[in-house]
Protein backbone atom coordinates (compact mmCIF):
# COMPACT_ATOMS: atom_id res chain seq x y z
CA UNK A 1 0.00 0.00 0.00
CA UNK A 2 2.91 2.68 1.08
CA UNK A 3 4.86 1.56 -2.14
CA UNK A 4 1.97 2.00 -4.18
CA UNK A 5 1.08 5.42 -2.75
CA UNK A 6 4.77 6.59 -3.34
CA UNK A 7 4.74 5.47 -6.99
CA UNK A 8 1.97 7.55 -7.68
CA UNK A 9 3.38 10.47 -5.96
CA UNK A 10 6.89 10.31 -7.69
CA UNK A 11 4.77 9.77 -11.34
CA UNK A 12 3.44 13.44 -10.70
CA UNK A 13 7.24 14.46 -10.60
CA UNK A 14 7.93 15.01 -14.40
CA UNK A 15 4.51 16.89 -14.70
CA UNK A 16 5.38 19.40 -11.91
CA UNK A 17 9.15 19.66 -13.00
CA UNK A 18 9.95 18.69 -9.17
CA UNK A 19 12.94 16.49 -8.40
CA UNK A 20 11.08 15.51 -5.00
CA UNK A 21 8.14 16.72 -2.77
CA UNK A 22 7.73 17.15 1.11
CA UNK A 23 5.02 15.76 2.97
CA UNK A 24 4.46 17.67 6.74
CA UNK A 25 2.31 15.68 9.24
CA UNK A 26 0.81 19.28 10.18
CA UNK A 27 -2.74 20.26 8.07
CA UNK A 28 -3.48 23.74 6.93
CA UNK A 29 -3.91 24.94 10.32
CA UNK A 30 -1.13 23.94 11.95
CA UNK A 31 -2.88 21.54 13.91
CA UNK A 32 -0.72 18.85 16.24
CA UNK A 33 -3.67 16.13 15.65
CA UNK A 34 -5.75 16.16 12.42
CA UNK A 35 -8.32 14.11 11.10
CA UNK A 36 -6.66 14.53 7.68
CA UNK A 37 -3.14 12.94 7.86
CA UNK A 38 -0.85 12.99 4.81
CA UNK A 39 1.99 11.93 6.56
CA UNK A 40 0.32 8.36 7.55
CA UNK A 41 -1.04 8.13 4.43
CA UNK A 42 2.77 8.31 2.35
CA UNK A 43 4.89 6.64 5.69
CA UNK A 44 2.80 4.90 8.07
CA UNK A 45 4.40 6.94 10.71
CA UNK A 46 1.08 7.92 13.21
CA UNK A 47 3.37 10.24 15.36
CA UNK A 48 2.64 13.66 15.92
CA UNK A 49 5.99 15.61 14.68
CA UNK A 50 7.90 14.92 11.24
CA UNK A 51 7.93 14.92 7.90
CA UNK A 52 8.82 13.11 5.07
CA UNK A 53 10.93 13.95 1.68
CA UNK A 54 9.95 11.79 -1.14
CA UNK A 55 12.84 12.08 -4.34
CA UNK A 56 13.02 10.02 -7.88
CA UNK A 57 14.66 6.97 -5.74
CA UNK A 58 15.30 8.13 -1.81
CA UNK A 59 12.92 8.45 0.83
CA UNK A 60 13.73 10.12 4.35
CA UNK A 61 11.46 10.61 7.30
CA UNK A 62 12.55 13.37 9.83
CA UNK A 63 11.54 13.01 13.03
CA UNK A 64 12.46 14.08 16.73
CA UNK A 65 14.28 11.80 19.63
CA UNK A 66 10.58 10.81 20.88
CA UNK A 67 9.86 8.99 17.93
CA UNK A 68 12.63 7.31 16.45
CA UNK A 69 12.31 4.14 17.50
CA UNK A 70 8.39 4.62 16.31
CA UNK A 71 9.21 5.98 13.27
CA UNK A 72 11.74 2.28 12.30
CA UNK A 73 8.95 0.19 13.16
CA UNK A 74 5.88 1.55 11.70
CA UNK A 75 7.94 2.70 7.97
CA UNK A 76 9.52 0.13 7.69
CA UNK A 77 12.05 -0.57 5.01
CA UNK A 78 10.40 2.17 2.94
CA UNK A 79 12.13 4.76 4.75
CA UNK A 80 15.63 5.88 5.87
CA UNK A 81 14.59 7.18 9.79
CA UNK A 82 16.56 10.81 10.62
CA UNK A 83 16.59 12.58 13.93
CA UNK A 84 16.22 16.12 13.11
CA UNK A 85 16.33 17.54 16.27
CA UNK A 86 20.04 16.73 16.46
CA UNK A 87 20.85 17.95 12.89
CA UNK A 88 18.89 18.40 10.05
CA UNK A 89 21.45 17.61 6.86
CA UNK A 90 20.44 19.86 4.32
CA UNK A 91 23.07 18.71 2.22
CA UNK A 92 21.13 15.74 1.53
CA UNK A 93 18.72 17.17 -0.93
CA UNK A 94 21.59 19.84 -2.31
CA UNK A 95 20.42 21.68 -5.60
CA UNK A 96 17.12 19.84 -5.70
CA UNK A 97 13.83 21.33 -6.78
CA UNK A 98 10.98 20.00 -4.21
CA UNK A 99 7.43 20.08 -4.64
CA UNK A 100 5.83 22.04 -1.29
CA UNK A 101 2.17 22.80 -0.46
CA UNK A 102 2.31 26.41 0.66
CA UNK A 103 -0.36 25.71 2.80
CA UNK A 104 1.32 23.99 4.37
CA UNK A 105 4.58 25.43 5.41
CA UNK A 106 5.40 28.65 6.76
CA UNK A 107 8.42 30.78 5.37
CA UNK A 108 10.53 30.65 8.34
CA UNK A 109 10.30 26.69 8.20
CA UNK A 110 11.66 26.55 4.93
CA UNK A 111 14.20 28.85 5.19
CA UNK A 112 15.08 27.25 8.59
CA UNK A 113 15.20 23.66 7.13
CA UNK A 114 15.85 23.67 3.52
CA UNK A 115 16.76 27.07 1.36
CA UNK A 116 20.30 27.01 2.09
CA UNK A 117 20.60 24.24 -0.40
CA UNK A 118 17.27 23.82 -2.23
CA UNK A 119 14.75 25.77 -4.50
CA UNK A 120 11.11 24.87 -4.35
CA UNK A 121 8.01 24.98 -6.19
CA UNK A 122 4.68 26.18 -5.05
CA UNK A 123 2.24 23.45 -5.82
CA UNK A 124 -1.46 24.74 -4.77
CA UNK A 125 -3.11 21.16 -5.43
CA UNK A 126 -1.75 18.70 -2.79
CA UNK A 127 -0.06 15.83 -4.34
CA UNK A 128 -0.98 13.97 -1.74
CA UNK A 129 -4.83 14.22 -2.33
CA UNK A 130 -4.70 13.74 -5.72
CA UNK A 131 -4.71 9.80 -5.62
CA UNK A 132 -5.83 9.51 -2.16
CA UNK A 133 -9.06 9.63 -0.06
CA UNK A 134 -7.98 12.97 2.03
CA UNK A 135 -11.24 14.66 1.72
CA UNK A 136 -12.65 14.70 5.43
CA UNK A 137 -15.33 17.03 5.75
CA UNK A 138 -17.28 18.34 8.83
CA UNK A 139 -20.26 20.11 8.84
CA UNK A 140 -21.34 20.77 12.48
CA UNK A 141 -21.44 23.75 13.35
CA UNK A 142 -19.19 25.96 16.22
CA UNK A 143 -20.92 26.45 19.40
CA UNK A 144 -19.99 29.18 22.22
CA UNK A 145 -19.31 28.64 25.85
CA UNK A 146 -20.72 30.31 28.74
CA UNK A 147 -19.14 32.78 30.78
CA UNK A 148 -19.74 30.06 34.14
CA UNK A 149 -17.69 27.70 32.20
CA UNK A 150 -14.78 30.53 30.42
CA UNK A 151 -14.90 33.31 33.58
CA UNK A 152 -14.30 35.94 31.01
CA UNK A 153 -16.51 37.52 28.47
CA UNK A 154 -14.85 37.60 24.67
CA UNK A 155 -15.25 41.26 24.82
CA UNK A 156 -13.21 41.86 27.36
CA UNK A 157 -10.48 39.25 25.39
CA UNK A 158 -11.22 41.37 22.03
CA UNK A 159 -10.11 44.82 24.05
CA UNK A 160 -6.94 42.92 25.47
CA UNK A 161 -5.76 42.05 22.07
CA UNK A 162 -6.58 45.63 20.42
CA UNK A 163 -4.80 47.20 23.88
CA UNK A 164 -2.08 44.92 22.54
CA UNK A 165 -2.38 46.25 18.82
CA UNK A 166 -2.60 49.59 19.93
CA UNK A 167 0.42 49.78 22.21
CA UNK A 168 2.82 47.87 19.39
CA UNK A 169 1.47 50.22 16.75
CA UNK A 170 -0.48 47.53 14.90
CA UNK A 171 -3.40 48.07 12.84
CA UNK A 172 -4.64 44.43 12.51
CA UNK A 173 -3.85 41.09 13.50
CA UNK A 174 -4.20 37.69 11.24
CA UNK A 175 -5.32 35.15 14.02
CA UNK A 176 -4.10 31.69 12.24
CA UNK A 177 -3.85 29.14 14.81
CA UNK A 178 -7.80 27.80 15.59
CA UNK A 179 -6.92 27.34 19.28
CA UNK A 180 -6.18 31.11 19.77
CA UNK A 181 -9.56 31.74 17.61
CA UNK A 182 -10.97 29.34 19.91
CA UNK A 183 -10.06 31.31 23.25
CA UNK A 184 -10.87 34.80 21.86
CA UNK A 185 -14.43 34.07 20.66
CA UNK A 186 -15.21 31.67 23.79
CA UNK A 187 -15.99 29.15 20.81
CA UNK A 188 -15.38 25.44 20.06
CA UNK A 189 -16.08 22.86 17.26
CA UNK A 190 -15.52 19.50 16.30
CA UNK A 191 -12.72 19.81 13.33
CA UNK A 192 -10.18 17.55 15.36
CA UNK A 193 -10.31 14.15 16.70
CA UNK A 194 -9.11 14.57 20.22
CA UNK A 195 -9.30 18.72 20.85
CA UNK A 196 -12.52 20.48 20.72
CA UNK A 197 -11.40 23.35 18.44
CA UNK A 198 -13.40 25.22 15.54
CA UNK A 199 -10.66 25.00 12.42
CA UNK A 200 -10.85 28.82 11.28
CA UNK A 201 -9.13 32.18 11.36
CA UNK A 202 -10.21 35.86 12.15
CA UNK A 203 -8.76 39.16 11.57
CA UNK A 204 -9.08 41.79 13.84
CA UNK A 205 -8.87 45.40 13.61
CA UNK A 206 -7.81 48.38 15.90
CA UNK A 207 -10.69 49.63 14.75
CA UNK A 208 -12.61 46.69 16.61
CA UNK A 209 -13.53 45.05 13.11
CA UNK A 210 -13.53 41.32 13.62
CA UNK A 211 -14.02 38.69 10.34
CA UNK A 212 -13.85 34.86 10.98
CA UNK A 213 -12.52 32.83 8.18
CA UNK A 214 -14.65 30.05 7.94
CA UNK A 215 -17.78 28.53 5.89
CA UNK A 216 -20.96 30.10 6.70
CA UNK A 217 -22.56 26.66 7.79
CA UNK A 218 -19.47 26.03 10.17
CA UNK A 219 -21.29 29.52 11.58
CA UNK A 220 -24.93 29.11 11.67
CA UNK A 221 -24.89 28.68 15.60
CA UNK A 222 -22.56 31.74 16.40
CA UNK A 223 -24.54 33.76 13.98
CA UNK A 224 -27.88 32.99 16.19
CA UNK A 225 -25.93 33.64 19.26
CA UNK A 226 -25.50 37.39 17.70
CA UNK A 227 -21.27 37.05 18.34
CA UNK A 228 -21.41 37.52 14.52
CA UNK A 229 -23.24 38.88 11.39
CA UNK A 230 -23.22 37.76 8.44
CA UNK A 231 -21.08 40.34 7.03
CA UNK A 232 -18.34 39.36 9.98
CA UNK A 233 -17.87 35.53 8.22
CA UNK A 234 -15.48 35.17 5.29
CA UNK A 235 -15.14 32.17 2.81
CA UNK A 236 -11.92 31.19 2.65
CA UNK A 237 -11.74 31.65 -1.31
CA UNK A 238 -13.47 35.28 -0.55
CA UNK A 239 -10.56 36.40 1.82
CA UNK A 240 -8.69 38.25 -1.10
CA UNK A 241 -11.66 40.03 -1.94
CA UNK A 242 -12.19 41.61 1.63
CA UNK A 243 -9.04 42.17 2.42
CA UNK A 244 -9.15 44.30 -1.11
CA UNK A 245 -11.57 46.61 0.92
CA UNK A 246 -9.19 47.35 3.76
CA UNK A 247 -6.57 50.30 4.42
CA UNK A 248 -2.60 49.97 4.46
CA UNK A 249 -1.26 49.28 7.46
CA UNK A 250 1.02 46.96 9.41
CA UNK A 251 -0.12 43.09 10.09
CA UNK A 252 0.75 40.71 12.73
CA UNK A 253 1.27 37.64 11.89
CA UNK A 254 2.35 34.40 13.74
CA UNK A 255 5.61 32.91 12.21
CA UNK A 256 4.50 29.35 13.44
CA UNK A 257 1.25 29.22 12.12
CA UNK A 258 0.53 31.43 9.28
CA UNK A 259 1.42 29.50 5.86
CA UNK A 260 3.34 30.71 3.07
CA UNK A 261 0.36 30.77 1.11
CA UNK A 262 -1.24 33.68 3.37
CA UNK A 263 1.47 35.17 3.92
CA UNK A 264 2.08 36.28 0.54
CA UNK A 265 -1.81 36.84 0.04
CA UNK A 266 -1.15 39.27 2.83
CA UNK A 267 2.17 40.54 2.19
CA UNK A 268 0.24 42.41 -1.60
CA UNK A 269 -1.34 45.38 0.94
CA UNK A 270 -0.09 45.42 4.25
CA UNK A 271 3.30 45.44 6.00
CA UNK A 272 3.87 42.18 7.90
CA UNK A 273 5.06 41.98 11.45
CA UNK A 274 6.26 38.92 12.39
CA UNK A 275 5.68 37.83 16.09
CA UNK A 276 4.42 35.12 18.12
CA UNK A 277 0.64 35.85 18.52
CA UNK A 278 0.52 37.15 21.82
CA UNK A 279 -2.75 35.12 22.67
CA UNK A 280 -0.63 32.26 23.14
CA UNK A 281 0.50 33.87 26.47
CA UNK A 282 -2.89 35.30 27.34
CA UNK A 283 -4.70 32.19 27.15
CA UNK A 284 -1.87 30.08 28.64
CA UNK A 285 -2.58 32.30 31.60
CA UNK A 286 -6.10 30.93 33.41
CA UNK A 287 -8.27 32.75 35.40
CA UNK A 288 -9.99 31.97 38.73
CA UNK A 289 -13.54 29.94 36.78
CA UNK A 290 -10.98 27.80 34.32
CA UNK A 291 -8.90 26.24 37.29
CA UNK A 292 -11.60 26.02 39.35
CA UNK A 293 -13.39 24.12 36.51
CA UNK A 294 -10.11 22.30 35.85
CA UNK A 295 -9.79 20.84 39.36
CA UNK A 296 -13.79 19.65 39.23
CA UNK A 297 -12.75 18.15 35.91
CA UNK A 298 -9.68 16.47 37.27
CA UNK A 299 -11.78 14.94 40.26
CA UNK A 300 -13.96 12.95 37.66
CA UNK A 301 -10.93 12.07 35.81
CA UNK A 302 -9.29 10.47 39.02
CA UNK A 303 -11.85 8.67 39.55
CA UNK A 304 -12.16 6.82 36.30
CA UNK A 305 -8.80 5.99 36.32
CA UNK A 306 -8.56 4.92 40.02
CA UNK A 307 -10.99 2.72 39.36
CA UNK A 308 -9.45 1.43 35.86
CA UNK A 309 -6.06 0.84 37.98
CA UNK A 310 -8.31 -1.13 40.58
CA UNK A 311 -9.38 -3.44 37.84
CA UNK A 312 -6.25 -4.36 36.11
CA UNK A 313 -4.26 -4.80 39.07
CA UNK A 314 -7.13 -6.62 41.32
CA UNK A 315 -10.14 -7.52 39.22
CA UNK A 316 -8.96 -8.92 36.00
CA UNK A 317 -7.69 -12.03 35.70
CA UNK A 318 -8.00 -13.36 32.36
CA UNK A 319 -5.21 -12.18 29.53
CA UNK A 320 -5.89 -8.99 27.97
CA UNK A 321 -4.58 -6.86 25.45
CA UNK A 322 -3.00 -3.39 25.55
CA UNK A 323 -6.53 -2.22 23.10
CA UNK A 324 -8.11 -4.00 25.65
CA UNK A 325 -7.10 -2.01 28.53
CA UNK A 326 -7.24 1.28 26.92
CA UNK A 327 -11.07 0.48 25.81
CA UNK A 328 -11.67 -0.62 29.38
CA UNK A 329 -9.99 3.03 30.73
CA UNK A 330 -12.33 4.53 28.14
CA UNK A 331 -15.05 3.22 29.24
CA UNK A 332 -14.57 3.72 32.92
CA UNK A 333 -14.28 7.60 31.69
CA UNK A 334 -17.70 7.50 29.99
CA UNK A 335 -19.22 6.50 33.12
CA UNK A 336 -19.64 10.26 33.89
CA UNK A 337 -21.64 12.22 31.50
CA UNK A 338 -19.78 14.98 31.19
CA UNK A 339 -16.86 13.22 29.68
CA UNK A 340 -17.04 13.55 26.19
CA UNK A 341 -13.76 12.08 24.60
CA UNK A 342 -10.11 11.55 24.61
CA UNK A 343 -7.72 14.39 25.10
CA UNK A 344 -5.24 12.15 22.59
CA UNK A 345 -4.81 8.91 21.65
CA UNK A 346 -4.16 6.86 24.90
CA UNK A 347 -0.57 5.07 25.07
CA UNK A 348 -1.44 1.80 26.96
CA UNK A 349 2.09 0.03 26.29
CA UNK A 350 3.28 -3.22 28.28
CA UNK A 351 7.25 -4.20 28.21
CA UNK A 352 9.03 -3.00 25.55
CA UNK A 353 6.05 -1.21 23.50
CA UNK A 354 6.14 0.96 26.56
CA UNK A 355 9.85 2.19 25.91
CA UNK A 356 7.65 3.86 22.75
CA UNK A 357 7.25 6.99 23.78
CA UNK A 358 4.18 7.90 21.62
CA UNK A 359 3.08 4.23 20.79
CA UNK A 360 -0.17 3.14 19.93
CA UNK A 361 -2.10 0.18 20.28
CA UNK A 362 -4.64 -0.69 17.27
CA UNK A 363 -6.61 -4.19 17.53
CA UNK A 364 -4.64 -5.84 14.82
CA UNK A 365 -1.41 -4.68 16.13
CA UNK A 366 -2.08 -4.98 19.92
CA UNK A 367 -0.08 -6.97 22.37
CA UNK A 368 -1.20 -9.38 25.17
CA UNK A 369 -0.42 -7.72 28.54
CA UNK A 370 2.58 -9.94 30.26
CA UNK A 371 2.15 -9.96 33.91
CA UNK A 372 5.99 -9.90 34.24
CA UNK A 373 6.23 -6.80 32.60
CA UNK A 374 5.71 -3.07 33.44
CA UNK A 375 2.53 -1.12 31.88
CA UNK A 376 1.87 1.95 31.56
CA UNK A 377 -0.57 4.00 30.69
CA UNK A 378 -0.37 7.95 29.42
CA UNK A 379 -4.07 9.43 28.91
CA UNK A 380 -6.79 11.91 29.15
CA UNK A 381 -9.91 13.18 28.67
CA UNK A 382 -11.95 16.27 27.12
CA UNK A 383 -14.46 17.24 30.09
CA UNK A 384 -16.55 19.96 29.32
CA UNK A 385 -14.92 21.82 31.51
CA UNK A 386 -11.11 21.24 31.17
CA UNK A 387 -8.79 18.83 29.93
CA UNK A 388 -6.52 16.36 31.47
CA UNK A 389 -3.54 14.15 30.52
CA UNK A 390 -2.13 11.79 33.33
CA UNK A 391 0.49 8.91 32.76
CA UNK A 392 0.76 5.95 35.48
CA UNK A 393 3.05 3.28 35.24
CA UNK A 394 2.62 -0.24 36.96
CA UNK A 395 3.66 -3.15 37.96
CA UNK A 396 1.71 -6.85 38.40
CA UNK A 397 4.44 -9.25 40.04
CA UNK A 398 7.45 -8.06 41.96
CA UNK A 399 9.81 -5.32 39.81
CA UNK A 400 13.67 -5.86 39.47
CA UNK A 401 15.96 -4.47 41.52
CA UNK A 402 16.89 -2.50 38.59
CA UNK A 403 13.60 -1.41 37.53
CA UNK A 404 12.41 -0.15 41.05
CA UNK A 405 16.00 1.95 41.31
CA UNK A 406 15.03 4.03 37.63
CA UNK A 407 11.26 4.08 38.73
CA UNK A 408 12.76 5.62 41.81
CA UNK A 409 14.44 8.10 40.68
CA UNK A 410 12.13 9.26 38.46
CA UNK A 411 9.64 9.51 41.32
CA UNK A 412 12.33 12.07 43.41
CA UNK A 413 12.44 13.64 39.97
CA UNK A 414 8.50 14.14 40.05
CA UNK A 415 8.38 15.34 43.71
CA UNK A 416 11.03 17.65 42.55
CA UNK A 417 9.49 19.29 40.11
CA UNK A 418 6.08 19.49 42.24
CA UNK A 419 8.06 20.89 45.13
CA UNK A 420 10.09 23.37 43.38
CA UNK A 421 9.85 27.01 44.98
CA UNK A 422 9.05 29.19 41.59
CA UNK A 423 9.93 32.35 43.50
CA UNK A 424 13.23 31.58 42.82
CA UNK A 425 13.30 28.59 39.91
CA UNK A 426 11.17 30.79 37.09
CA UNK A 427 12.24 29.42 34.36
CA UNK A 428 11.21 26.32 32.40
CA UNK A 429 14.68 24.72 32.09
CA UNK A 430 15.65 25.53 35.32
CA UNK A 431 12.26 23.40 36.47
CA UNK A 432 13.01 21.19 34.38
CA UNK A 433 16.87 20.25 35.14
CA UNK A 434 15.50 19.63 38.49
CA UNK A 435 13.58 16.57 37.76
CA UNK A 436 16.50 15.24 35.67
CA UNK A 437 19.16 15.24 38.56
CA UNK A 438 18.41 11.82 40.28
CA UNK A 439 18.54 10.20 36.63
CA UNK A 440 21.75 11.95 35.48
CA UNK A 441 23.17 10.66 38.92
CA UNK A 442 23.09 6.71 37.36
CA UNK A 443 24.05 8.27 33.54
CA UNK A 444 20.34 7.98 32.51
CA UNK A 445 18.14 10.49 31.14
CA UNK A 446 15.59 11.19 28.78
CA UNK A 447 14.51 12.39 25.09
CA UNK A 448 11.12 14.63 26.33
CA UNK A 449 10.67 17.59 28.08
CA UNK A 450 9.55 17.45 31.24
CA UNK A 451 6.28 19.27 31.04
CA UNK A 452 3.94 20.80 28.39
CA UNK A 453 1.20 23.47 28.89
CA UNK A 454 -2.42 22.38 28.85
CA UNK A 455 -5.07 24.28 27.24
CA UNK A 456 -8.44 24.83 29.06
CA UNK A 457 -11.03 22.40 26.88
CA UNK A 458 -8.43 23.10 24.51
CA UNK A 459 -5.31 21.43 23.26
CA UNK A 460 -3.46 19.32 25.32
CA UNK A 461 -0.27 20.66 24.73
CA UNK A 462 -0.18 24.22 24.48
CA UNK A 463 1.93 27.21 23.99
CA UNK A 464 4.12 29.10 24.64
CA UNK A 465 5.87 27.59 27.79
CA UNK A 466 7.51 24.48 28.41
CA UNK A 467 9.10 22.85 31.04
CA UNK A 468 12.27 21.77 29.10
CA UNK A 469 16.53 21.97 28.63
CA UNK A 470 15.58 24.82 26.30
CA UNK A 471 12.91 26.74 27.30
CA UNK A 472 13.94 29.90 29.15
CA UNK A 473 10.37 31.50 29.02
CA UNK A 474 8.75 32.52 32.31
CA UNK A 475 6.52 30.65 34.49
CA UNK A 476 3.24 32.93 35.19
CA UNK A 477 0.81 32.15 38.11
CA UNK A 478 -2.60 30.55 36.39
CA UNK A 479 -0.60 28.12 34.01
CA UNK A 480 -1.14 24.56 33.78
CA UNK A 481 1.55 22.37 33.21
CA UNK A 482 2.37 18.77 33.34
CA UNK A 483 5.23 17.20 34.72
CA UNK A 484 6.34 13.87 33.29
CA UNK A 485 10.16 12.99 34.01
CA UNK A 486 10.58 9.48 32.89
CA UNK A 487 12.89 6.88 31.09
CA UNK A 488 12.78 4.02 28.20
CA UNK A 489 15.11 1.59 27.76
CA UNK A 490 14.68 0.19 23.69
CA UNK A 491 13.06 -2.73 23.42
CA UNK A 492 12.65 -3.84 27.11
CA UNK A 493 10.44 -1.10 29.23
CA UNK A 494 9.16 2.57 29.43
CA UNK A 495 8.19 4.52 32.73
CA UNK A 496 6.70 7.82 33.34
CA UNK A 497 4.87 9.34 35.85
CA UNK A 498 2.72 12.37 35.16
CA UNK A 499 0.48 14.84 36.59
CA UNK A 500 -0.83 17.98 35.76
CA UNK A 501 0.07 20.83 38.03
CA UNK A 502 -1.39 24.79 37.65
CA UNK A 503 0.78 27.60 39.14
CA UNK A 504 -0.55 28.89 42.51
CA UNK A 505 0.21 32.07 44.30
CA UNK A 506 -0.61 32.35 48.14
CA UNK A 507 0.85 35.90 49.90
CA UNK A 508 4.41 35.80 48.64
CA UNK A 509 5.11 32.34 47.87
CA UNK A 510 4.75 31.06 43.83
CA UNK A 511 4.45 27.09 43.81
CA UNK A 512 2.63 24.04 41.73
CA UNK A 513 -0.61 22.69 43.08
CA UNK A 514 -1.76 19.20 41.72
CA UNK A 515 -4.69 18.72 40.17
CA UNK A 516 -3.97 15.52 38.89
CA UNK A 517 -5.65 12.96 42.01
CA UNK A 518 -4.24 9.31 41.26
CA UNK A 519 -2.36 6.55 43.11
CA UNK A 520 1.37 6.15 41.86
CA UNK A 521 2.40 2.64 41.96
CA UNK A 522 4.01 2.06 45.75
CA UNK A 523 5.05 -1.32 44.25
CA UNK A 524 7.55 0.16 41.89
CA UNK A 525 9.13 3.05 44.95
CA UNK A 526 12.36 1.74 46.83
CA UNK A 527 11.46 4.11 49.63
CA UNK A 528 15.09 3.67 51.05
CA UNK A 529 15.94 6.07 48.53
CA UNK A 530 13.13 8.89 49.58
CA UNK A 531 14.25 11.34 52.08
CA UNK A 532 11.76 12.32 54.65
CA UNK A 533 10.45 15.73 53.00
CA UNK A 534 9.75 13.20 49.50
CA UNK A 535 7.80 10.34 52.06
CA UNK A 536 5.76 13.40 53.59
CA UNK A 537 4.69 14.28 50.06
CA UNK A 538 3.73 11.08 48.53
CA UNK A 539 1.72 11.08 52.29
CA UNK A 540 0.06 14.00 52.02
CA UNK A 541 -0.35 13.05 48.27
CA UNK A 542 -2.10 10.16 48.49
CA UNK A 543 -4.67 12.05 51.69
CA UNK A 544 -5.44 14.39 49.53
CA UNK A 545 -6.29 11.65 46.71
CA UNK A 546 -8.49 9.35 49.40
CA UNK A 547 -10.46 12.21 50.66
CA UNK A 548 -11.10 13.67 46.81
CA UNK A 549 -12.03 10.51 45.43
CA UNK A 550 -13.55 8.00 47.86
CA UNK A 551 -16.72 8.58 48.17
CA UNK A 552 -17.37 7.96 44.05
CA UNK A 553 -15.68 4.63 44.86
CA UNK A 554 -16.97 1.14 45.75
CA UNK A 555 -15.82 -0.62 49.15
CA UNK A 556 -13.12 -2.76 47.76
CA UNK A 557 -12.05 0.12 45.77
CA UNK A 558 -11.60 2.40 48.53
CA UNK A 559 -9.98 0.14 51.23
CA UNK A 560 -7.35 -0.43 47.90
CA UNK A 561 -6.41 3.17 47.40
CA UNK A 562 -6.51 3.94 51.37
CA UNK A 563 -3.67 1.07 51.31
CA UNK A 564 -1.44 4.32 49.88
CA UNK A 565 -1.50 6.50 52.65
CA UNK A 566 1.31 5.01 54.45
Amino acid sequence: MIKSRIKKLRNCFENFGIDGYVVPKNDEFFSEYSKIDRLKLISNFSGSAGFAIILKKRNYLFVDGRYTIQAHLESGKNFQVKDYSKIFDCSLFKDLTLGIDPKLFTSDQLKKKFSKYNHFKKIELNLIDQFSKNNFKNNKPFFSLTKNIVGVDYKKKLKKVINYLNKNKLDYIFITAPENVAWLMNIRGYDIPTSPIPNCHLILTKKKDIFLITEKKKAIKIIKEKKFNEKQIVEPNKLKKILDTFEKGKILIDQKTCSLFYENLLSNRFKIIKKEDPIYLFKSIKNKTEIKNMIKSHIIDGVALTKFLYWIKKINKKKITEFDAQNKLDKFRKLNKEYLFPSFNTIAGSGKNGAIIHYRATKKNSKMINKKDIFLCDSGGQYKYGTTDVTRTICFTRPKTYIKNVFTKILKGHIAVARANINYLTKGNLIDSQARKFLKSINLDYQHGTGHGVGFFSNVHEGPLSLSKWDKGIIHEGMVLSNEPGFYKKGKFGIRIENLVYVKKQKRKIFFENLTLAPIEKDLIDFKQLNLAEKNYLFKYHLEVYSKLSKYLNQNEKKWLASFIY
